[in-house]
Formats: structure tokens, C-alpha cells, sequence
């Protein structure tokens, strides 16, 4: 394998981009997307509200780990050469540009276009006498009973805020000349944008004639009525603040005697958390801000002044109006009904691997896989990894079933899932009560490989069936993300499965497994050791080539080692929805490599690993990102793609038209900036997600896919 000494020398600061400012050029990429023309006006609205999701969870898991390392007196630098309190100014530059940049939009670009839209933000300044009659009985009726006016003064302390909360800073005056300062907590429980029509008409559930809908900002209604709060007492000043806090879980897993209930435990120690940013208006006086900076701890740089909405994240809720003219076309999964009844799930895997593309192809015959499992009274087990699976789980439900019917289930459930650790408790206990062997993983490692195992009696022996995935079993996300699943009966791949399934349920020190890479144990030696081939093989043929697709590169190792393929000539290209801390086209060090990020309507998730290895292509599917977490702190899976007509699928239809898009691809220059990847004077002009929507039943390619199916 390449030598530590060999990649060593790469370990410069100058070879590697930082992390977090790589992140930042990301949502700056999903920001791009809002100000794109190209787009219809209620999705430039949709990636806005991303942008702003996106950057609250980077402040409340990145940023507080920074300033975490601050308080520690940490100051020894990263990698790249910054230390932490450098990163953290560059950082704090970079939001303040993107702030700027995405209120100036706002105000000046999509508040005029949703006007000319008949989708108007008004003010209550705006409201007729009438609206504001119906509007104020509104607020006396539903919003009135649930506000908390909360006072500030000696005898009563300064009130918790919780996380990305809006909240009003109010000054008032008393009958006595003194004047106080006081709190009022924006509901989150309540629609942030409010649609006059409906408060008016609640009945209202079709526009007649020419569409309309006028909309009013809660705060501002709250704003309005504020007096109802104070009665006897003169309102001076109110102007609203948004603070975001430490939501980073930090679990002393060694420590617990039962994990489900530490981590419950740590979830309500997380309201808690340290503020990391304080959001305030424009017109918000500087003695407010010094109240708020002295009681929240926190300090001037971590506020941030902004001209317009807060939490302009809330704006989601306008994509689902009924406005099919200012959205893209809606788009229906391909359902090609593999598993059809009269032959059933298993006969069918039993004959040829079966390939899933999601979201182009529906994620039903995964919940069929499941079900089927779950009814058939062959099969004696399943086995199952769940990170993310969403409310309402279908999968769930069938795995509870399977358990009723007295089969044998065994579900890991990764209660460490970010942000998703109440609903996997939720979930864990209704397994439970079902009959089903539940886990929660490995002491200080999350499981995140997407696995199922399904043990089934024919004639006279077992036979056992497998699902693997690049993405998680969930119904809803599998219409959003892009991720790709593999049904296999392969007795080695099946083999491999049912011992990882061991590693993570009982005790076991396998190091070695037939065809499948499992981190922590051995994913990155792995792929240095396939990296390391593709060198050879170019030394002696020429005609080395890498390409990889993923979500994060960060990993200093892997780097190093693409770095040395680039200069013994590899030819590379890295497919980069996010994070890149390789810098690429960097003369001397990585001239042979290419980076391109993809944002689009779907969220880029799959990970495919290509090695061309002297035309003996090997393909590789993974639930790993190439970053130190997945490779030393989780349990990931990566896998072979051995049928040759599905490895044609990955290669040349997802990779080769994944490369070619040539509209909503990016490339990344050695100074850290994307530019868009839109030659001149190449034609067809391709965006690779529009293209396999448009090509799931209406191509010579897709004629492939499907004569793959029908043939199995």
C-alpha cells in the first residue's frame, strides 16, 4: 500500500482548502440557485429557505464546535493552516457577503416578483380597515392565548430562550416614568406567514377566478397588538431578535448503562446549549443588544445585523401554493413493478442482482422487499439498519408485523442520528413492544451503512437476501435525494452481511470480510490500496482513471493518495456535492484532477467509487463519505457492483451523464471558487438530474435498463 512516507509530503497547509469555508462555497452554490433566472419563482424561494436551514445547523453544529475549541484555548492550527479563531473570522466574512447579498435579493427581486404574482407580503400598515378587523380578532382568538409576556427585572431573571426562537426586545414605559425591559416569544407553533384570505373566509379552499393570496408576517401582527400584552403601560420600543444555540449531542457512551435513556437525557441538556449567534434587526438600538449580548454571554462579533425577515427559512411554506406556473414540473417516480405478485420478491433477486436509481426510480419495491419479508412464511429473519427512516415509517410498520407473525428481527437503530434522535427513540420502543431484538450500536461509533438482511427457507436449506444503499430507508427523503440500492442474493455479499450483522449485535474482531469494505475496520485501506493500482496500471498501460462520486472529501489520507495519482498521471475526476478540501488543477500537485458539485432539484447523495483498472472495471457503491468520521468513527459499508449490465447503468448512463452536465454543474478552481461549467459551443446543453427524469421511459438508454429488468 502507499507508504505514510510517500503521501507525507503532501501534508502541507497550502494543499488543502479548510473545511468550513468549503462548506460555505456549498450553500453559496445552493444560494446561486435562488438567484438563478433559470429557475421558476416559488423554487428560487424553496433554495432561499434552504440556504438559510443549511446555515442555521452549520451555526448550531460547526460554528458552536469552533467557538467550543476557543474556550478551550485552542489555538494550535488545522491541516490548512488556520487556527481556530482565524477560521472563525473568515467564517463570520463570508455569512456576512452571503447576508447581504441574499436580503438585498429578497427585497429587491422575489418580494416584487410574488407581487406580480398575485402573492403578496404586506405589511398591517398595508390592510384595509376591514383586513385588520379580522386580523386583530384573529389575534385576540388564536395567537392572544398563547403569548408569554416575560418581564426583566430584579425580581425576575432573565427568561431562557430556546433555540433559533423569534422573539420580540421590548422597552416599555410604567405610569411612573420607569422604564423596563421586556420579552415576547413568536409562537413557533403557529404559521409564520399568515394568508389573510383564509383568516377571513376559514372555509376558503379553491380561489375563484384569478388567483390571489395576500400574506402578513405573524411578528408583525404580534407587533401590532402588543399593547393587548402591556395593558396600563406605553410600549416605546419592540424590535425582534433570533438567537441560535450549541445543539451538538456530546454523549459519554462509555459512561451509560443504558443509551436510550443518556441520550434522552442529553436531547433536553440540548435546549441548554451555549448561544452561538444572536440575529437582530437593523433598527434594534445598541443599549438592546448590549442587554441581550451581557445575558446571553455572549459577545458583540456574534451578532449578526440584519435588514430584513428573520428565519427566512420560514419561507418554505409558500412553495406549497397551488401555483404549478412557478414551480418546476412535478415528477413521478419510475414504478417498474419488479416484484409482481405471481412471481414474488425472492425468485426474482434469486436470478440477477436488481438495480434502484432514487429518485428516478420509486423507492417502493424497497418497502415490498420488506413487506413481502415480512408476510412470507419462509422466511425465518430479517435484519435491518435504521438511521433516518422518517414518521410514519412503512418500513417500520413491516418490520413490527414480522415480529407479530413470530419471525425473528433484529433492528439497529442509530439513536446518534443527528437531529433525528427523538424520532429513532420513538421508533425504537414501538420495536420493542413488538417482540423485536433491538440495538442501538457500537460505544463511540454511529452506524450508518444502509443494510437489510432477509433469511428465507427453500427446499431443503437457507437461503438469504440482501438490500444495500448509498442513502437511508425513508420514504420521504427517497423522492428528494439521489441515492442508489442494490438487491443481491451473492452468497458472498450475503455472507459478509449477515457477519457485519454480528459485529453489530454481539462481539466480534473480523478484520477481513469476503467482498464488502466496512469502517472502521478497513474502508480507507482499501480504497489507498485500489488508488495505488490504478498508479501501477497507469505506469505500465497509460490509462489510469478515477471517478468518484460523493457527498464530502476531507480525508487527509485519501487526499494525499489522489494527490499522488494526479502526479504519476492518473487521469481523476471527483463528482463533489459538498465539502472539497482537496485543491484541484493546482500545477505541481494535482494537475490530473478535476472537481465539479452539482446543485440541483435534488439533493446529490449517492456515493460511487470508479476504477477504470486496465479496462477489468471495478464499481463501488458506499454509504461512507471519504472524511475521518465515516472512515474511523462509524460503521459504513461499501460494496461491489459485479453484474456487468448494472455496472454499465452506473457507468455509462449515471457517471457519464453526471460528467457531462454541462447546466447545472460547477468546477472548482485552485483558489476555492466555483465557476458554472456552461461551454460555449458544446452542444446538447445537459442537466443530468432533468435528463434521467426524461429518460426513465423514453430513450434507447433507458431501453437498457429496463430490458436489464426484463430480462431478470
Amino acid at each position: 500500500m502507499l507508504k505514510r512516507a510517500t503521501l507525507s509530503k503532501y501534508f502541507k497547509p497550502e494543499n488543502f482548502f479548510n473545511r468550513e469555508l468549503s462548506w460555505l462555497e456549498f450553500n453559496r452554490r445552493v444560494l446561486d440557485e435562488a438567484l438563478s433566472p433559470d429557475l421558476p419563482l416559488l423554487d428560487r424561494v424553496k433554495f432561499i429557505s434552504i440556504f438559510f436551514s443549511n446555515l442555521d445547523e452549520f451555526y448550531m453544529i460547526r460554528v458552536a464546535g469552533i467557538k467550543e475549541q476557543l474556550r478551550a484555548k485552542i489555538i494550535e492550527p488545522k491541516i490548512d493552516g488556520l487556527t481556530p479563531y482565524e477560521e472563525l473570522r473568515l467564517i463570520e466574512k463570508e455569512v456576512k457577503e452571503m447576508m447581504d447579498l441574499v436580503y438585498d435579493f429578497w427585497h429587491k427581486t422575489i418580494v416584487p416578483q410574488l407581487h406580480e404574482n398575485n402573492i403578496k407580503l404586506v405589511k398591517m400598515n398595508d390592510l384595509t380597515e376591514e383586513e385588520k378587523v379580522h386580523l386583530n380578532k384573529y389575534f385576540k382568538k388564536e395567537i392572544y392565548p398563547v403569548l408569554t409576556p416575560l418581564a426583566f427585572d430584579p425580581g425576575r431573571p432573565f427568561p431562557y430562550i430556546s433555540n433559533l426562537s423569534l422573539s420580540f426586545a421590548i422597552l416599555v414605559k410604567k405610569p411612573s416614568g420607569e422604564k423596563s425591559f421586556a420579552r415576547v416569544k413568536i409562537p413557533s407553533i403557529l404559521p409564520r406567514l399568515l394568508r389573510i384570505e383564509k383568516i377571513i373566509n376559514p372555509k376558503l379552499d379553491k380561489d375563484n377566478g384569478k388567483f390571489c393570496a395576500k400574506f402578513v408576517w405573524l411578528d408583525d401582527l404580534i407587533k401590532s397588538n402588543l399593547s393587548r400584552l402591556f395593558p396600563g403601560v406605553e410600549i416605546l420600543q419592540a424590535h425582534q431578535f433570533r438567537i441560535t444555540r450549541d445543539t451538538d449531542l456530546e454523549i459519554q457512551e462509555d459512561e451509560a448503562d443504558d443509551l436510550l435513556e443518556i441520550i434522552e437525557e442529553n436531547i433536553k441538556r440540548r435546549r441548554f446549549g451555549s448561544v452561538v449567534r444572536l440575529e437582530v434587526e437593523k433598527d434594534m438600538p445598541q443599549f438592546m443588544i448590549k442587554t441581550l449580548t451581557e445575558n446571553l454571554e455572549i459577545k458583540a462579533t456574534d451578532v449578526h445585523v440584519l435588514e430584513g425577515p428573520l428565519g427566512l427559512s420560514d419561507v418554505m411554506s409558500l412553495y406549497s401554493l397551488p401555483l404549478h406556473h412557478l414551480k418546476e414540473k412535478p415528477f413521478h417516480p419510475f414504478n417498474q413493478n419488479l416484484f409482481k405478485e405471481e412471481e414474488g420478491v425472492f425468485p426474482l433477486i434469486a436470478k440477477n442482482d436488481i438495480l434502484l436509481h432514487h429518485p428516478y426510480d420509486s423507492f417502493a419495491p424497497v418497502i415490498d422487499f420488506i413487506k413481502e419479508a415480512s408476510r412470507d412464511p419462509n422466511v425465518l429473519a430479517i435484519k435491518q439498519t435504521l438511521y433516518r427512516v422518517g414518521p410514519n415509517s412503512p418500513i417500520v410498520k413491516y418490520l413490527i408485523e414480522a415480529a407479530e407473525r413470530k419471525k425473528q428481527v433484529a433492528v439497529l437503530v442509530e439513536l446518534k442520528a443527528r437531529f433525528d434522535e427523538e424520532n429513532n427513540i420513538f421508533w425504537a420502543r414501538e420495536l420493542e413492544k413488538a417482540g423485536v431484538h433491538v440495538v442501538y450500536g457500537l460505544v463511540g461509533l454511529k452506524t450508518h451503512a444502509k443494510m437489510t438482511l432477509v433469511v428465507r427457507k427453500e427446499s431443503n436449506s437457507v437461503k438469504r437476501y440482501v438490500h444495500l444503499s448509498t442513502g437511508n430507508y425513508n420514504a420521504s427523503t427517497a423522492k428528494l435525494y439521489t441515492d442508489i440500492g442494490l438487491f443481491t442474493a451473492n452468497k458472498k455479499i450475503c455472507a459478509d452481511v449477515s457477519e457485519i450483522f454480528n459485529y453489530l449485535t454481539g462481539y466480534s474482531e473480523q478484520k477481513e470480510f469476503r467482498k464488502l469494505f466496512v469502517s472502521p475496520i478497513n474502508t480507507r485501506s482499501k480504497f489507498i490500496s485500489l488508488i495505488e493500482r490504478e498508479i501501477k496500471n497507469n505506469k505500465k498501460y497509460g490509462n489510469g482513471r478515477l471517478i468518484f462520486k460523493f457527498n464530502s472529501l476531507v480525508d487527509p489520507d485519501l487526499i494525499a493518495a489522489l494527490y499522488e495519482a494526479s502526479n504519476q498521471g492518473v487521469k481523476i475526476d471527483l463528482i463533489v456535492r459538498g465539502i472539497s478540501c482537496l485543491i484541484p488543477l493546482k500545477p505541481g500537485l494535482s494537475e490530473n484532477i478535476k472537481v465539479k458539485s452539482i446543485v440541483g432539484r435534488f439533493l446529490e447523495h449517492s456515493r460511487i467509487f470508479y476504477f477504470y483498472n486496465n479496462g477489468k472495471e471495478d464499481v463501488y457503491l458506499s454509504s461512507a463519505d471519504l472524511m475521518q468520521r465515516n472512515l474511523d468513527r462509524r460503521i459504513e459499508v461499501t460494496f461491489p457492483i459485479e453484474d456487468k449490465k448494472i455496472k454499465d447503468v452506473v457507468v455509462n448512463y449515471i457517471l457519464k451523464y453526471t460528467l457531462n452536465d454541462n447546466l447545472k454543474s460547477r468546477i472548482l478552481l485552485p483558489n476555492g471558487n466555483y465557476v458554472l461549467d456552461h461551454p460555449v459551443y458544446i452542444e446538447p446543453k445537459i442537466s443530468v438530474q432533468e435528463w434521467l427524469m426524461k429518460h426513465n421511459l423514453h430513450s434507447e438508454e433507458k431501453k437498457i435498463i429496463q430490458k436489464t429488468y426484463k430480462e431478470v
